[in-house]
């Protein structure tokens, strides 16, 4: 796919998935407590949205309209924003910044962060459970958001990253860290958009391989813009991995190593998809851009 066509379609997504998050939010996250203000601060604070995005487009190649999942997407980036305020806090990663401004502890106290991210991870099931989508749909999202994102995916995930910050991770308990803090939620973006088309087993079983390469690719890139970009350019504070003393693909691998596995990720997700042929363009192009993004 061209990229121009591309990043076209993927802006005109993330208008909607904008539009959508912020009446979901005066709906499930109305503005009169201050857990719902800090809520609100942290979801609608901007974002590549990468995961309703790869939602909305796993469930136009699974046959229907990209909009059907359009609220499942949104559940899923109120579940990622509360992970990155909990990530922010300082009993976790102790970051003062997250996308330019200041994390969510550091504008609103720690107390108020936590109580803000329980209101967001409690409201992603509630957009599912009143999706405009049947009943087996709603119960099939809400099962793969809560495995993604729970003690057999990103929270164990979390723990993994902690272990390691007194233990040097060798290179395969880093992959495993990886696959369950980045990858389970974004293998579970591409669920519950085979969950709004109700897909077939088949696609399905492809769009799951294809994200949990693309979890790597975006985490390995991470690591190496921590050491390449800057603090203005993440958002966020660069250099911290090297600063907390942390195992990354950069330092078991080196900034060419980790480039080149990076490469080798993005090769296997696109073969993951070579079976959809043209159907697949968006995807593939979604694919390259991470590999190469540069914030």
């Amino acid at each position: 796919m061209d990229a121009t066509i591309y990043q076209a379609r993927y802006s005109a997504w993330v208008d909607k998935i904008e539009q959508r998050l912020s009446d979901l939010c005066d709906r499930y996250l109305p503005a009169d407590a201050q857990c719902t203000q800090a809520a609100r601060y942290s979801l609608l604070g901007g974002g590549k949205r990468v995961r309703a995005v790869l939602a909305l487009a796993s469930c136009a190649l699974c046959g229907a309209p990209a909009e059907a999942a359009l609220d499942y997407g949104c559940a899923v980036e109120m579940l990622h924003a509360y992970s990155l305020i909990q990530d922010d806090l300082p009993c976790m990663d102790d970051d003062d910044t997250r996308r330019g401004k200041p994390s969510c502890h550091k504008q609103f106290g720690e107390c108020t962060a936590l109580l803000a991210s329980d209101a967001l991870l409690t409201a992603a099931f509630e957009v599912i459970a009143h999706a405009s989508l049947p009943a087996e749909s709603r119960v099939c999202a809400a099962a793969a958001l809560a495995a993604g994102g729970g003690a057999r995916g990103m929270i164990f995930g979390q723990e993994l990253d902690m272990r390691y910050e007194t233990v040097r991770a060798n290179e395969e308990e880093l992959r495993a860290l990886h696959r369950h803090k980045t990858g389970a939620l974004i293998i579970a973006a591409a669920e519950l958009g085979c969950a709004a088309a109700n897909a077939e087993e088949a696609r399905c079983a492809a769009l799951r391989q294809y994200a949990a390469e693309l979890g790597l690719v975006f985490q390995i890139v991470d690591d190496v813009l921590d050491v390449t970009a800057t603090t203005e350019q993440l958002g966020k504070p660069a250099g911290s991995d090297a600063e907390n003393d942390k195992t990354t693909f950069v330092t078991l691998y080196g900034l060419d190593g980790a480039r080149k596995l990076a490469e080798t990720h993005n090769a296997a997700a696109l073969a993951a998809l070579r079976e959809f042929g043209e159907e697949a363009d968006f995807l593939c192009q979604m694919a390259k851009e991470l590999l190469t993004r540069r914030k």
